[in-house]
């Protein structure tokens, strides 16, 4: 049965604490039994429970997770250090991805069947993490309002047609660090800057609330436009609820940049733990989130894009959207870039 050891009310104080009482030598690993593995993920999804449960059943391994916020886990595991049980860690973007790589709770893991299953822009060149799942990063817009053609790029955010209009999240947000990270590298500094003062321009509010509620607001007028992870939208559409449903028929997906670069991507990824107690099952289990059937469960379950080419969906929201063409830069970039995106939102005025 899968087991949670952890909830996110532990502070980071505690942590610390425990790792100061705590002597290496005399220590032992909270679970070095053959038939474990330890799970850090800052994944909180429902589909999530199936991949685990298919796991268990087809490796016989008991699974125990955690579960926090990117960041929290790498505060976690740095306060931890050579003493964490974590075997496997699985993040929501490239960019928290870098920030954990930097703090050296990762090792490299050589597979065959991961370089083989992972297309090469989705993983870390050294093995450090893997891609499995995709969420492109997409233009929402109201069907009402906006002409599909207003929107075919990112640049078009900055046309003053759509002065007051715009509403957008947090520019802290690692979504809209690694979009800004990515158009560093494909236009430049200066250029980058100019785009973001030109959305800041457009803001309807100050950047507030996540996509969801952007998405929300577009269906109730408040705004024509934002931008938002396409899973986002998915979860409406392919809800149970009639409001939900309401709010994604008022609201269109452009993927934009097809004439160009492509539309930016990020990853949902995973990798090996620095001090893996279990590292057999790590492997096995990381390895089983590039097999057919787990990633089925990501898109048909999570509306992710599964990252292996030719997997298989029969999730009717994902069909229902355009196949399209998408950015292949190297997602290490996300995270090396991450500081000068940052510098370029704040200097923009995005807060």
């Amino acid at each position: 049965m899968i087991r949670s050891i952890l909830t996110a009310g532990i502070s980071l104080v505690a942590l610390l604490g425990l790792a100061a009482c705590s002597s290496p030598a005399t220590q032992s690993s909270p679970a070095a039994s053959k038939g474990e593995l330890n799970l850090y993920s800052a994944r909180h999804y429902d589909a999530d429970e199936q991949l685990y449960a298919l796991f268990e059943k087809e490796t016989g391994i008991t699974l125990n997770r955690i579960e926090l916020s990117g960041d929290q886990l790498i505060a976690r595991m740095v306060a931890e250090g050579a003493q964490s049980p974590a075997d496997v860690v699985l993040v929501v973007d490239a960019g928290v991805m870098w920030r954990a790589k930097e703090k050296g709770l990762f090792q490299p893991l050589v597979s065959e069947t991961l370089s083989k299953a992972i297309p090469e822009h989705l993983r870390e060149p050294t093995g450090l993490w893997y891609g499995f799942a995709k969420r492109a990063r997409v233009i929402a817009y109201s069907t009402e309002r906006v002409k599909p053609d207003q929107v075919l790029t990112y640049a078009s955010l900055t046309d003053p047609s759509f002065k007051g209009k715009i509403c957008q999240r947090a520019s802290s947000n690692i979504y809209n660090l690694s979009l800004m990270a990515a158009l560093i590298d494909h236009i430049g500094q200066e250029a980058a800057l100019n785009w973001a003062k030109g959305v800041v321009g457009n803001f309807k509010r100050p950047a507030q609330g996540n996509d969801t509620d952007n998405l929300k607001a577009i269906a109730a007028g408040e705004c024509d436009v934002t931008l938002s992870n396409h899973y986002y939208w998915a979860r409406l559409k392919g809800s149970q609820n009639a409001d939900d449903q309401a709010v994604a028929a008022k609201v269109g997906l452009s993927f934009p940049d097809q004439a160009g670069v492509g539309t930016h991507i990020n990853i949902s990824g995973g990798a090996l733990a620095a001090h893996a107690p279990n590292k057999e099952n790590a492997i096995k289990f990381l390895e089983f989130l590039a097999t057919p059937e787990a990633q089925a469960i990501l898109a048909n379950a999570n509306n992710e894009f599964p990252a292996v080419v030719g997997t298989v969906t029969d999730n009717p929201v994902l069909k229902g959207l355009p196949s399209f063409k998408e950015d292949n830069i190297s997602l290490t970039l996300l995270g090396e870039n991450q500081a000068k995106a940052q510098e370029a939102y704040d200097k923009a005025g995005w807060k």
